[in-house]
């Protein structure tokens, strides 16, 4: 059994850096447009606040989880945007209040879960470990469409390996998402970390392989780039598919970012 705490510790780092990024923000900044159509910084932070949220719900209260669940599957195209919509409205102050709040219950709750505990979730079911990581995702790809959205380059850390063993793990979803056949067989991927390291995922003599630098495939299952604008190498045709559809999230299939080559 995974210990869930090495993740839940870079899940505060990761919402620690971002909180640095948006705490000082003039109104004009919150209201920022950032690469997701519609949204604004505010926006974002709304998102990461309101999943938070349901997150505490899973993990501590699943009767009032399930009551979410149940809003979700009654507007499936708009609960999302109308979560970040309601709390985009908030002044910016209560806004980051709401936002360090509610990671802060999270971040208990998932300390505090017993071993071997499973949550419900808008997918299957996830564990603490699992929670975590897909938090932690979440943090950084919306982190990034910050980023973007004020002009800012980030540093990419080794945290991104936990976005990275999502990517690999969710593979076989993002094919029945789109409905296409799994693959039978494992994919190697092999890519290199922020630090220099090397990730390595699947067996070394599979037939399908994935290669590049780390943050090229958390971009790619994020789906905050174009595939073309990245530098990973597919071998094998499954592999090559893969690179197409790939997604780390749950929910139907992405729509994607535009090729910069492609942009208006």
């Amino acid at each position: 059994m995974a210990d869930p705490t090495p993740v839940i510790d870079d899940l505060r780092a990761e919402s620690e850096e971002l909180d640095l990024l948006v705490a000082e923000l003039s109104p004009e900044q919150w209201a920022l447009a950032t690469p997701a159509p519609g949204w604004t910084v505010a926006h974002q932070i709304a998102h990461l606040a309101w999943t938070d949220h349901s997150s505490v719900l899973a993990v501590t209260d699943h009767e009032a989880f399930s009551r979410e669940v149940e809003k979700a599957l009654a507007a499936p195209g708009d609960f999302v945007d109308e979560g970040a919509e309601e709390g985009a409205r908030k002044p910016p102050e209560r806004l980051l209040a709401d936002w360090r709040a509610g990671r802060t219950a999270l971040e208990e709750a998932l300390r505090a879960a017993p071993d071997g505990a499973r949550f419900p979730w808008y997918g299957p079911p996830m564990s603490t470990a699992s929670m975590a990581t897909a938090r932690l995702m979440e943090t950084w790809a919306h982190g990034m469409d910050v980023a973007d959205a004020l002009g800012v380059e980030r540093t990419p850390t080794d945290r991104l390996r936990h976005i990275v063993r999502l990517g690999v793990r969710t593979r076989d979803f993002a094919f029945g998402v789109h409905g296409m056949p799994v693959p039978f067989e494992e994919f190697r991927v092999e890519l290199t970390a922020p630090s220099g390291e090397l990730w390595t995922h699947g067996p070394e003599d599979a037939a399908d392989r994935v290669t590049g630098p780390a943050l090229d495939f958390c971009l790619l299952v994020t789906q905050r780039a174009h595939r073309s604008d990245l530098a990973l190498r597919a071998a094998g045709p499954d592999a090559d598919r893969w690179l197409d559809i790939a997604q780390a999230f749950a929910g139907p299939p992405g729509k994607g970012r535009q090729a910069k080559g492609d942009a208006p």
